[in-house]
């Protein structure tokens, strides 16, 4: 088996802090699920982690200005340029009259720049393919990457494995975390199949029929997990876990063919490995991404005391499912991209984030997602030649984008009318 992007048993030739002292970390989408938690975990190990420099979008400033005194950064970035004197007024207000406060960088190539920055690792907790260019910052200037950003690897995988270094990646999502670590059990030529585990979202057991009706809100319920709106929906829709195989099949150099989602409603067990022997080996714990994150800080070595523990004094029961790829067709479109390559995976990310949009704003019913996604993607067809470069990327990505806004516009218009 060939050297994969994420490999428990290479550990990224970077030095840590000085004369040993706390390892610095640059926090990408520090406003948000991954990046509040990932503050929690540094907070709580003074030690071991030193904040250097966070990013975010702007949309929550006082959150951010908060961050950064607290945390002590030297940089703070916002990628809505407009929202930089607002983040100024913030600081000066926490930092109090003259303490100085940090570099305050804005702009949509700023979360970029810091990603190059001076440090030991990068969280990218950033929502959405934005964060590709700070992923190839990143691994460019030979920081250790804390991968939560799966859109980034999956619209640019090639332009992510052609920079990689072995062990550069740490994988953050829980199910990937998972993985990274159930491998550590067998050595790659024994690995038969990865079980990616899916917690069937706000509507399991529901057919296609069920779903017509579905709303925002209750799209936006999630039953264990609490994340950002769009990583919400798509893990209702399932995209999340078609999104999540092909980052498994890009991550760990396993074919698609030997990668199966298995619903497991209580999200206990985060993923599976199963070895040519037979058997499996399986990574559990509470459904907490402080567990997955503090790993992908800490690698190689863990954190204690990173997240809760189940209490194994109390009666618990798991359950697994098999997926019903009819009524979620999510999974089966994400693998028949993944082997297409080149620009059709940025084509299915584009166009389901532009899908999902509508949703929230009421534009677009539950079920047409995943068709106006399907519409999209076949649309643009096989992609042409090897050779995958950013600007590929990005031209697809604009392409699928406006052509899953006149879609989804269309769709909203003939609802309208028949409801009329």
């Amino acid at each position: 088996m060939t050297q994969t992007l994420a490999d428990p048993r290479v550990s990224y030739p970077v030095g840590d802090g000085p004369h040993g002292g706390p390892r610095d970390v640059v926090i990408l989408g520090s406003t948000g699920s991954i990046g509040t938690q990932a503050v929690d975990v540094v907070l709580a190990n003074p030690d071991r982690f030193r904040v250097t420099a966070l990013a975010a979008s702007g949309g929550r400033i006082g959150l951010l200005a908060g961050q950064a005194h607290r945390l002590q950064v030297r940089a703070v970035a916002v990628a809505q340029a407009d929202k930089a004197p607002g983040l100024r007024q913030a600081l000066r207000a926490e930092y109090g009259p003259g303490e100085p406060i940090p570099e305050v960088l804005a702009g949509p190539d700023a979360a970029t720049e810091l990603a190059g920055s001076p440090c030991h690792t990068v969280l990218n907790g950033i929502t959405g393919s934005i964060g590709l260019r700070p992923t190839l910052a990143a691994l460019r200037a030979g920081r250790v990457l804390a991968l939560a950003n799966k859109e980034s690897l999956i619209v640019g995988g090639p332009l992510v494995k052609a920079l990689a270094g072995p062990g550069q990646i740490v994988p953050v999502d829980s199910e990937h975390s998972a993985l990274f670590q159930a491998l550590m059990g067998g050595t790659r030529a024994e690995v038969r199949k990865l079980l990616v585990t899916a917690s069937g979202g706000p509507f399991r057991g529901r057919t296609r029929a069920g779903l017509a009706g579905v709303t925002p809100k209750e799209a936006l319920a999630h039953p264990t997990w609490a994340m950002g709106p769009v990583i919400t929906v798509n893990s209702a829709t399932l995209v999340n876990k078609g999104l999540e195989v092909i980052e498994a099949h890009l991550l760990y150099d396993v074919p698609f063919e030997r990668i199966e989602v298995v619903v497991h409603p209580q999200s206990a067990i985060h993923s599976m490995v199963e070895f040519t022997d037979g058997s499996t080996l399986a990574q559990c714990g509470p459904p907490d991404m402080r567990l997955p994150i503090a790993l992908g800080l800490g690698w190689p070595e863990r954190v204690p005391d990173a997240g809760p523990v189940f209490d194994w004094t109390k009666a618990m029961s798991w359950d697994f499912f098999p997926l019903d790829g009819e009524a979620f067709p999510a999974v089966p479109l994400a693998c028949h991209v993944g082997a297409l390559g080149g620009t059709a995976p940025a084509v299915y990310n584009a166009a389901n984030e532009e899908c999902v949009g509508a949703f929230l704003a009421g534009r677009l019913p539950f079920t047409s997602i995943l068709d106006t996604v399907a519409a999209v993607v076949e649309e643009h067809g096989r992609p042409q030649g090897e050779d995958l470069t950013l600007d590929a990327v990005l031209d697809a990505e604009t392409w699928a984008r406006a052509r899953a806004r006149e879609l989804a516009a269309q769709a909203d218009t003939t609802a309208a009318e028949a409801r009329a």
